[in-house]
């Protein structure tokens, strides 16, 4: 649907949720938790813009109304009213251990765990990356360091079923020294690939990744423990889902992903070493 069709859907029924309340303005925009302007802004329809999801969920669950009726989505309002409590937003504080990612990791042992990192798997960082990494993004090398290894131990237990999948360009990148790893040295990068197929062949097949093209598919990173709940990344920040079907939805989206693997978990400890083999100098493509 085109971005100006969807803002219009949006803004009709909006005004149709404004008319049935039979509050004024003001009221309406205390109600959603935003404030009038922002209200008329909204309904104005001067901007293709489509509010905050926060907005967007607020509105959905002060008048009982689904998002997909209220994006133009759906012909069903379909009563909503739990959306508040199935959904979350979790700060990431330092010192791993004492997370509710720790937690939630805890919880799920013995279930099937599936994760999309946002880049290399943390579990699998030498400490040279962990530093560098730590340095650029202005975050604590002790946390970073201490949730590698609460990961590696816990990944070691025999109860453990993880399986991991993320683009194979993300490894290529990374080996030419691009990105955000421009200035990671060379020979810390085919360290860190070593190290990385080895600990691949060590903790098979209690964990396993699988490799996709990125140009065939697009992921956001994410974090699925069992039945329990799935575990948005964004940032320093988690959006926590607990209602079944969300999780059954990025459940299958991430069988689609193994599916589409075009290197298999039992293959990508050699290609992580044949990458570690190539000589790519920093910022060679």
């Amino acid at each position: 649907m085109d971005k100006r069709d969807l803002s219009t859907i949006f803004r009709e029924r909006l005004k149709l949720l404004l008319t049935r309340s039979d509050l004024n303005q003001s009221a309406f925009a205390t109600a959603v938790g935003i404030d009038r302007s922002a209200l008329s802004q909204l309904l104005s329809g001067a901007s293709t813009r489509l509010p905050r999801a926060e907005t967007l969920l607020n509105i959905a669950a002060e008048f009982k109304v689904s998002l997909d009726w209220l994006l133009g989505l759906s012909h069903d309002e379909g009563v909503t009213g739990e959306i508040r409590e199935s959904l979350e937003i979790e700060e990431a504080p330092d010192g791993f251990d004492r997370t509710l990612l720790a937690k939630w990791h805890a919880e799920a042992a013995g279930t099937k765990i599936r994760y999309v990192p946002a880049g290399i798997p943390d579990l699998l960082r030498t400490e040279a990356l962990v530093d560098y990494e730590a340095g650029i993004a202005n975050k604590s090398r002790e946390a970073q360091a201490g949730e590698t290894q609460y990961r590696i131990d816990y990944t070691r237990r025999p109860e453990t079923d993880m399986e991991v999948c993320m683009p194979r360009h993300t490894l290529e990148i990374f080996a030419r020294g691009l990105g955000v790893w421009d200035r990671f040295p060379e020979v810390e990068r085919r360290k860190q690939l070593l190290h990385m197929a080895a600990l691949l062949d060590d903790l098979y097949p209690t964990f396993r990744l699988f490799l996709y093209d990125g140009r065939m598919r697009y992921s956001i990173p994410y974090t699925i423990f069992g039945p329990y709940r799935a575990a948005i990344y964004v940032g320093d920040m988690y959006i926590v889902l607990s209602a079944t079907q969300p999780i059954r939805t990025l459940t299958s989206h991430f069988d689609n992903l193994i599916r589409a693997a075009d290197i298999n978990a039992h293959e990508t400890a050699s290609f992580t070493q044949k990458l570690a083999g190539m000589s790519f100098p920093s910022g060679s493509v």
